[in-house]
């Protein structure tokens, strides 16, 4: 394990038997046939605390712990680690022991270990492991994608079964060690706590965070989902206190969002940094990257032609007038004669939008489905308008003589989320998404 790596965990790794020697090197050749076993142990725990006014309250506290083996089982390795729950209590038992054998794969690779069996106990999450069960939600098919990831770094690899809680006990008792050491710093003091005016809970003060420019502070848990709505909304978050327009920095966002939502918000700062009038996305679809016309500048290609530029991330052609792939040998009013298919397809979308009843803003073109709520619709690029006629709304007042919302919409009907990760699949019908993105695709050309 690398001495850069023991830093970054501080007295969470302890120092593996043999590091450094010339027996470890030999160990970890990558002709010696030795197996190791690898165990992992995610726990969620309530811990009753003592909170401000001397109040006991209850907290809920997460740990992991991890421990390798040699052939001989003799212990080369051992780790407990407390977990910041910045999902609140929406943190499932089962996502801890994701964690958790995340973390033990990623302990394993850097012993530089070639042949591993990991062990789990937890039945459902070694059905997914085992290729028994086919996952439907995209958090889980993500989960395994980076295992299968990590698990590339070995020869050998092979998930098993723990039929006896016994056969786990030391990595239970590391978790369970990691728990207490988190709720000992907060009873000592060494983790203050600190009140959240948005759920009104007390919470550690390591787990609140500011925006840039105002002294309001939240919580990471209600931060995370104010920040989360505004990107799948298309606005970039501000803070939360009502009417500061302080901004979220992506630094400090990074600490509670998933890298999903992190890229989401990267692109946001993006959008919001470039003009209406100079945006060009990438024609290809599966692309459909944001530049500016003065990052195109310096990606012309004038040796093809004089309108030719390339993505500069999937490095694909295309013509930045006509907004479509380099049409190679003519001309843009030679393409566009012999392609009236866009005029067709362009008119299908329209169609498809009209059906739906989705409206496109006159600001920036994109596309806007109105799923619940008012008429009065504020777009990405912070055009505000009627969803009904399409009339701007200007200092947050109406121009039209529209209703201001309809009773269906207001009341929006929905399944909580089940915040059982491994038991229970939402079914997802991707047919709907792929539509959406194929329209999306289209407007954001133009």
């Amino acid at each position: 394990m690398s001495e850069d790596h023991r830093r970054v965990a501080g007295g969470k790794f302890s120092r593996p038997y043999g590091e450094g020697s010339s027996s470890t090197s030999s160990s970890n050749s990558k002709d010696n046939p030795e197996v190791f076993k690898v165990y992992f142990k995610g726990l969620v725990s309530d811990e009753r605390v003592k909170g401000p006014n001397s109040l006991n309250i209850t907290m809920k506290m997460a740990g992991i712990g991890v421990a390798i083996f040699n052939s001989k089982d003799d212990i080369i390795f051992e780790m407990k680690k407390p977990l910041d729950l910045i999902k609140g209590d929406r943190m499932s038992t089962q996502s801890v022991e994701g964690h958790a054998l995340i973390e033990a794969l990623k302990a394993a690779i850097d012993l530089e270990l070639n042949r591993i069996v990991f062990f789990c106990d937890h039945h459902s999450l070694y059905q997914y492991l085992s290729g028994r069960w086919r996952p439907k939600q995209q958090k889980i098919v993500n989960f395994l994608e980076q295992v299968d990831f990590l698990r590339k770094s070995f020869t050998y690899s092979e998930a098993a079964l723990i039929a006896a809680r016994k056969d786990v006990k030391i990595v239970f008792n590391l978790a369970r060690e990691a728990i207490n050491f988190h709720r000992r710093k907060v009873v000592s003091g060494q983790g203050k706590l600190e009140n959240c005016v948005i759920c009104l809970e007390d919470k550690s003060i390591d787990q609140f965070v500011s925006a840039e420019g105002c002294t309001h502070r939240f919580c990471y848990s209600c931060v995370k989902q104010h920040v989360e709505v505004k990107l799948l909304n298309g606005v970039l978050p501000k803070c939360p206190h009502e009417g500061c327009g302080s901004e979220l920095r992506i630094e400090s966002c990074e600490k509670f969002l998933t890298p999903k939502f992190t890229e989401m918000m990267r692109r946001r700062l993006k959008e919001e940094s470039i003009p209406v009038t100079d945006k060009v996305y990438c024609p290809y679809p599966k692309c459909s990257t944001l530049m500016s016309k003065a990052e195109l500048e310096r990606l012309r290609i004038s040796v093809i032609g004089f309108g030719a530029r390339t993505c500069y991330k999937c490095h694909g052609i295309f013509c930045v007038k006509c907004r479509v792939p380099w049409h190679e040998n003519m001309n843009c009013a030679e393409y566009k004669r012999r392609n009236p298919t866009s005029i067709v397809e362009e008119s299908k979308l329209k169609n498809l939008a009209a059906r739906n009843e989705w409206r496109q803003c006159i600001k920036c073109k994109h596309m806007i489905e109105l799923v619940a709520g008012c008429y009065h619709m504020t777009c990405r690029c912070g055009y505000e308008f009627c969803y009904t006629c399409g009339a701007e709304w200007k200092n947050k007042k109406a121009t039209c003589s529209c209703i201001y919302w309809n009773e269906e919409n207001i009341i929006d009907i929905g399944e909580d989320e089940d915040a059982d990760d491994f038991e229970d699949e939402d079914v997802h019908d991707d047919d709907d998404d792929v539509v959406r993105e194929a329209v999306a695709h289209f407007f954001r050309r133009w």
